[in-house]
């Protein structure tokens, strides 16, 4: 396989997009967990909700910057190693990602200061408002961005130029293209399947060593009640996800399954080896006949296989199959976890009695993570070998650059992640292994006595003030 400048722009897009979408499938959630939080403290004034709030929120503003630092170098790959795609497409991709910066970041960056430092500056109105509008912020950008993406992966309501280019003739149908629905559903639920499995994880590894603090106990209830809910929920919009992939791109399909001829009786293929070399699989193992029914909902519907298709565009196989397997084996997993779950809360003293439940738990946290890029792979990589499904070609779209610059930059970008991002994550994870403490009234509480005259100014306390 020779490196060429192509080879290692897609090779860079594909780390520094991978590094990137940890932080938004878990500040999506995040955002609303500690609405949520905010909202029953307010509600009930049970300061565990308080505490948690307090405790999250110092993990949320640290995600948030890393994921707004890791999603401008992207911006600017579309610039230096995508050049022509962005020449092409810009007048369609190009307003979506300003919608999202107008609406959605400006949105983030107005209430984020009072969110993280207004709790003894503004009422609780206020700051539960602030808190609420950064929660929306995540989820009108997650918009924007699973349109554009969307748009990509079955573009409608566009024409061709003169020049080249592409122009919107009809924005609704670019913004909600035919796909856009079932994926940004399956995004948004991603998303909080992988907070509530953080908060689980956190959750019942404070318990496993303080088995009675209170706000790990709350807060481990309340990530099995998501999981519980959500990843059954997450199953049926990614099978309705998986019927309109075969609709819009069946070479997609095909790949996902590993089929290779056409037939009305696919088998359903557990496990295979996929070699585009011989075109076929050197060895699966496979239920019969239920392909179709699976895929299609008719085990006698007709699923186009990848020898339908010319070799050229053919989507690689092994990689997406795998990664398709690997984010089902995962989700199946967190289904299975909370249906536990919710079990032991239903028929015993709690699951923070229950020992193999919470070390599963731990070991299920960065599930959600591995789920997430191994969609993203599904996605993207089945796309192949377009940018723009069936408009414009990946190996058209790539700058007319040389391969030297472009490993360069792909050193440099390995070497500045693993640097900054894993003091990140590792600052989280010392953060999330201390659990939630009750925080010093001073700190958190508003005065119970007005200060002295000149106090906000650094003057000298009144003594007659007293």
């Amino acid at each position: 396989m020779e490196l060429d400048a192509l080879l290692l722009s897609r090779l860079q897009f594909a780390f520094t997009i991978a590094f990137h979408i940890i932080f938004p499938s878990f500040t999506i959630g995040l955002a609303s967990f500690l609405a949520v939080l905010e909202g029953l403290w307010l509600t009930t004034r049970n300061e565990a909700f308080k505490t948690l709030y307090l405790f999250w929120v110092k993990i949320f503003a640290i995600s948030f910057g890393m994921g707004v630092v890791s999603g401008v170098v992207m911006s600017y790959q579309l610039g230096t190693n995508w050049s022509v795609f962005s020449t092409i497409a810009s007048p369609v991709i190009g307003p979506l990602l300003a919608f999202e910066v107008l609406t959605a970041f400006f949105l983030e960056a107005s209430f984020l200061g009072v969110m993280l430092f207004g709790w003894r500056k503004v009422g609780p109105g206020l700051h539960f408002t602030a808190t609420l509008m950064v929660a929306i912020g995540t989820l009108i950008s997650a918009f924007w961005i699973i349109s554009a993406n969307s748009w990509m992966q079955h573009p409608t309501g566009f024409e061709h130029m003169p020049d080249g280019t592409l122009r919107a003739v009809d924005w609704w149908q670019v913004i909600f293209s035919p796909t856009f629905p079932e994926r940004f559903a399956h995004m948004v639920f991603a998303a909080y399947l992988t907070t509530s499995l953080v908060v689980g994880a956190a959750s019942a590894w404070r318990l496993l060593k303080q088995p009675d603090e209170p706000e790990s106990r709350i807060a481990l209830r309340m990530a099995i009640g998501m999981f519980a809910i959500v990843a059954p929920l997450q199953l049926f919009v990614g099978d309705l996800s998986g019927k309109e992939v075969l609709r819009v791109q069946p070479a997609k399909l095909a790949a996902i399954e590993a089929f290779w001829e056409t037939r009305t009786d696919q088998p359903f293929h557990i496990a295979a080896w996929p070699d585009r070399a011989v075109e076929g699989n050197r060895w699966e193992l496979s239920i019969p006949s239920v392909g179709g029914w699976i895929v299609a909902g008719d085990s006698t519907a007709e699923i186009k296989g990848l020898k339908a298709f010319p070799p050229e565009d053919r989507p690689p196989v092994a990689l997406v199959f795998w990664s398709f397997r690997v984010m089902v084996g995962l989700g199946l997993a967190m289904i299975a976890l909370g249906l536990w779950g919710a079990w032991l809360i239903w028929r015993t003293r709690g699951p923070e009695t229950v020992r193999p439940f919470l070390w599963s738990c731990v070991a299920m946290g960065p599930a959600g993570f591995v789920a997430v890029i191994a969609g993203w792979i599904v996605a993207e990589v089945g796309r192949q070998p377009y940018v723009i499904y069936g408009v414009l070609r990946t190996a058209d779209g790539v700058s007319p650059v040389a391969a030297g610059p472009v490993s360069a930059s792909l050193l440099a970008f390995i070497v500045v992640y693993a640097v900054v991002f894993s003091v990140g994550a590792l600052y989280i994870l010392r953060l999330i292994a201390e659990g939630p403490k009750p925080p010093e009234a001073e700190d958190t509480e508003p005065p119970t006595k007005p200060r002295p005259p000149g106090y906000a100014l650094g003057a000298a306390p009144d003594p007659e003030a007293r």
